[in-house]
């Protein structure tokens, strides 16, 4: 996280579909992984491989609070989104 502060300097960014995250607190803490959902009404994020069992035996993807997360890696494959971490020198 602080080679991406340095790479792109900024400090905070918005969680997106795509991104590489570390969980940083809970259950989960220390777990890596891609964010598969983002739900904005809720602000609950979506992590591969961090789920639960439910009763019947499936499992159900568990909602993460975006704020107790890490961005690892960022998407940038949307043209906006370069646009926002372009390094203006």
């Amino acid at each position: 996280a602080e080679s991406l502060q340095k790479k792109y300097k900024k400090k905070t960014a918005q969680v997106r579909k795509g991104d590489v995250i570390t969980i940083m607190r809970g259950q989960f803490k220390k777990q890596r992984g891609k964010i598969e959902k983002v739900d904005l009404k809720r602000s609950r994020i979506f992590v591969e491989n961090v789920h639960m069992l439910k009763r019947d035996g499936t499992k159900a993807l568990v909602p993460i609070h975006a704020s107790k997360v890490r961005i690892e890696e960022l998407t940038l494959d949307d043209k906006k989104r370069k646009a926002l971490f372009e390094v203006k020198r």
